[in-house]
């Protein structure tokens, strides 16, 4: 594996994502990597920094953007989730990370498909890649709902899965490995208890508005129709402090800032957390991320 060569990919692709982003006239912004408070997430452990923490994503520094009137706005920087290394991860990566008003959540997919199809044109000559012996067309899209991945793919139902508490289990071991086989796959509507921050879908409260998308088995990016809603983020706040308690997890104080823009009003918004790090390996055609990483 020759790595000059991979990092130099790396830097393309970062540039061309940019530049993607200036021409549908977003503006790049940049917030503090040590912060106060994160959000509390139920599977993600944050790193602690002099009474401080790193950040695991800017999330909620950019809603408090949004909330002071910024329209379109991504940043690309470093996120830290501790107690994580292997092939696909480290404590440390690359994300980025974007935000528009008005942008309804499968729109979004499509405008995330539409970055990584200029980069793999500008730098690769070709939409049509090899990677890890798998033939992908970057152009081919296809949404799939959770509903329909388990059915297709578990031989049970999302229902019957959370009810025998195998929902991740069979995430990981049947379905994920079967998306993005042949294109980007989009896993969207999960359950409603699986929204984090995202909103509930109007005509079908049980979903949220969230997908992720995968290439070649391989999870890339994680994106809501935001939710609005102080009352409702509170409470799901509240409950996510209180299992992150009963695992031993770091406690975290309460995100003020961001309660502040919730309750001035947050727009009706989407936003998507991309790690560029496996990005770049999909273009690199490696298995391991600590080829495409310095």
């Amino acid at each position: 594996m020759d790595k000059i060569k991979n990092l130099q990919l790396r830097s393309g692709l970062f540039r061309s994502i940019r530049n993607y982003f200036y021409e549908h006239d977003f503006i790049e912004v940049e917030t503090p990597v040590k912060i106060h408070a994160p959000a509390p997430e139920e599977f993600i452990e944050s790193v602690r920094s002099e009474g401080d923490f790193l950040r695991t994503s800017p999330e909620l520094a950019m809603k408090v953007l949004l909330s002071e009137g910024m329209e379109k706005i991504f940043q690309i920087g470093a996120c830290f989730r501790a107690n994580e290394s292997g092939r696909r991860h480290r404590e440390e990566f690359t994300m980025l990370e974007f935000y528009q008003r008005g942008m309804e959540y499968r729109e979004q997919a499509l405008f995330t498909a539409g970055y990584i199809v200029q980069a793999a044109k500008e730098l690769l000559g070709t939409t049509r890649i090899t990677y890890q012996g798998n033939a992908i067309d970057l152009e081919k899209t296809e949404f799939i709902t959770v509903k329909e991945a388990f059915c297709r793919y578990a031989g049970c139902s999302a229902d019957e899965a959370r009810k025998n508490d195998m929902f991740d289990e069979l995430m990981v071991t049947k379905i994920e490995p079967q998306l993005g086989r042949d294109g980007l796959t989009f896993l969207c509507d999960y359950p409603a208890d699986c929204a984090s921050l995202a909103r509930l879908r109007k005509d079908d409260p049980t979903v949220a508005e969230r997908w992720e998308l995968y290439i070649a088995g391989l999870e890339l990016a994680n994106a809501f129709g935001e939710l609005t809603d102080p009352a409702e983020q509170k409470a799901r706040f509240k409950a996510a402090l209180a299992y992150r308690a009963s695992q031993g997890m770091h406690a975290y104080p309460e995100p003020t800032e961001f309660y502040a823009a919730l309750d001035r009003g947050l727009p009706q918004s989407s936003g998507c957390a991309m790690g560029l790090d496996r990005l770049t390996m999909i273009f690199c055609d490696t298995a391991d991320i600590a080829d495409v990483r310095a």
